[in-house]
Parts: C-alpha cells; structure tokens; sequence
C-alpha cells in the first residue's frame, strides 16, 4: 500500500497529514506507530486524517505516535492549513475533532487563530482539561529544568494518564513551557492545548488576556475571556494563535 502525506510543523510540534476524503486509508496501530517512528518511518509526534463530515468542512481524526487518540490544537493548526491548500475552506473553517467541533481562522502567513472549547478551572487545581487532560507545575530556571524525568514521574498521576506541563513565570504577561506528552512518551518542542492550559493556569497567577507563550518550537499566544464563579473560574472564547507551515509531501510504502 502506497500512502500519499504532507508533513507540517507547528512550532516544532509535528505531524504527517494524510487527505482522506475518499475514505480509502484504513490505517492499523503497528502501521501508525511505524509512521511516526523517526528511524523507520516518516518521523512525527502524532498522525492526522482529514474525512468528509455530512455538515462541517471536515472530520479531523488525530492520533498520537503511539497510536491513542485526543485533541491536539497544534495537528488542528496545521490541519486547517492543510484544509486550506487543499481547497476545502478558504479563510475560515469549521471542523470536527476529538472533543468536538472547532473553529479557525487563517490571520496571514500561515498563522492560525484557533478556536478552543470553553474551559472551567478550580481555583486551587494544579489540573486543566483543554481537549486534553493536562497537570501544571510552576517552576524556576525552566532552561535546566529536568522536563522527560519528572514529566515521566507524573505522567501517571491522573486516571487514563495526563500529559505535564512545566511554567516558568516571566515579565511582560509571558510564560515559558515546557510539555512532557503522554502518547508520545517524551518532551515536545510544543503542545498546543499543552500552552493553551498553561495561559489559563497563569491567569491565577495575575496573566491577563492574550497570554504570550515560549516553546521550545517558537512562539504563541492564547486569548481568553474569564468568569469567575464561585471556587471556579469559566474560560470562554479561548483561542491559540500560532504559526503552522507545510514541510515535506511525498509517499510511503507500507
């Protein structure tokens, strides 16, 4: 079986696309795994197909490179650039994922204004679900800050697993992350509903709306509106912003 992709990066973070519309790629988990793999494969942190969807401009099926599956707002990024080049939207899209319907809008260049899921945090928790459930520890001097070991330690401290994200606080309403994501068992460059958890967790910190964002990959930013209630606070209209830009296209022989 010959399989057609695209690889895209979004801020480091990245992926093979594959166009299935038709419907004819049917993938196994050893193939995905094989896909993903950086020494037998294509290389990527995760696999994504874009389907048909009976009302939206398209189905988003995401997989992790280790074949489980979950929303992921960087592969979303780079899907809707796809979407776009392939002439399925043109500006704006709607699109079904994981957790369920998204928006996006392509600003210029290839950056990519993301619309994410409303979002409610405790006020003490140190756990945020965007799409994908997610731990946060503020830290110091993120740079050398041992990232695969602890992220591995906690990796399991939630039921079903939890990706960890390490904060560092820094001036002029900017934070630094650093995410250990599960499914891919190791650090990312970035993880975009990784970075989106990490600007609402500053909010509590006194971040305010948009939240500029350090990866390892590049930059980003997270807007927001806040509504506090009670023990908890609502996010709504959150949405990452970022760049995400097509790589490579080629075939692979599976």
């Amino acid at each position: 079986m010959k399989l057609h992709f695209e690889k895209y990066q979004a801020t480091g973070n990245d992926f093979v696309l594959v166009d299935n519309r038709n419907g004819s790629v049917s993938l196994t988990i050893d193939q995905i795994k094989k896909i993903c793999d950086r020494r037998f494969g294509v290389g990527a942190d995760g696999l994504m197909m874009i389907e048909k969807h009976p009302s939206l401009d398209f189905n988003l099926v995401y997989y992790n490179s280790d074949g489980s599956q979950s929303l992921c707002g960087n592969g979303s990024r780079a899907a809707v650039n796809m979407a776009s080049s392939l002439g399925i939207v043109n500006g704006k899209a709607a699109f079904n994922a994981y957790d369920g319907e998204h928006k996006a809008e392509i600003i210029a260049n290839g950056i990519v204004k993301l619309r994410m899921n409303n979002t409610t945090v405790e006020n003490d928790s140190d756990f945020i679900n965007t799409g994908s459930p997610h731990v946060i520890r503020f830290v110091k001097d993120l740079a050398n800050y041992p990232v695969y070991e602890e992220g591995k330690h906690l990796r399991n401290s939630k039921p079903d697993g939890t990706n960890v994200n390490f904060i560092e606080l820094l001036p002029n309403n900017t934070i630094y992350v650093r995410t250990y994501e599960r499914g891919v068992e190791n650090e990312t460059l970035s993880c975009g509903t990784g970075v989106t958890a990490s600007a609402l967790a500053a909010y509590f910190k006194g971040y305010q709306s948009p939240v500029a964002i350090r990866t390892q990959g590049g930059e980003l930013s997270v807007q927001f509106i806040p509504r506090p209630a009670g023990h908890s606070v609502t996010f709504q209209d959150i949405f990452l912003i970022g760049p995400a830009k097509m790589v490579f296209k080629g075939d692979l022989e599976l």
